[in-house]
């Protein structure tokens, strides 16, 4: 394998262990293609896998006994899983699945940019759009057509936010993590 490819592998976060099945699916359980690029649920499946929860009586696995994992990942062929986003926080628009984590690490390129949040906000024909929030570096500026302009070309035109909100913070849990529940009550 060439640099490039060990590389890539290192970026992944792995091959499932022994005796753990994973599959992507998209919302309605239909598995989707490992290819590297198609993103959907990532689900598992294997002794070492919970069946249940204590004293819950809720069915936690699928039709199939998957555990739908919250995680949303790319397998490519393979079998190396990369995880892409939290289900919770992807951006459905348009019947089209848009990685938040993705669009939030390409804000943070911009060198006026010290932090970048994406959330999903209601649109009447697509569903969701994406709303990119920043949080610029002090002392610096920039205009919303400055960010879309450096984000343009790098992501598919569908995935371009419909918005920059520029904001004073962003607000976060007490691990780090970006608090986006606030942030979509703050922008409903």
């Amino acid at each position: 394998r060439t640099g490039e490819e060990r590389l890539d592998i290192l970026q992944t976060q792995g091959y499932p262990p022994f005796g753990v099945e994973m599959k992507i699916t998209d919302d309605a359980g239909k598995e989707l293609p490992w290819d590297g690029k198609t993103f959907g649920r990532l689900k598992v499946s294997g002794p070492a896998i919970a069946k249940a929860y204590f004293r819950v009586d809720a069915n936690i696995l699928d039709d199939a006994g998957f555990f739908d994992t919250g995680d949303v990942s790319t397998m490519d062929e393979h079998g190396y899983m990369r995880i892409t986003d939290r289900s919770k926080d992807v951006i459905k628009s348009g019947g089209e699945w848009i990685s938040s984590i993705d669009l939030e690490n390409l804000a943070v390129g911009h060198p006026a940019v010290a932090e970048a949040a994406v959330i999903g906000v209601h649109h009447p024909k697509w569903d969701e759009r994406p709303l990119l929030i920043v949080q610029l570096k002090q002392g610096e500026s920039a205009t919303r057509e400055d960010i879309l302009k450096f984000m343009d070309g790098k992501i598919a035109k569908w995935w371009m936010p419909d918005d920059v909100a520029f904001v004073d913070g962003i607000p976060h849990t007490a691990t780090g993590k970006i608090l986006k529940t606030a942030l979509r009550d703050q922008f409903k």
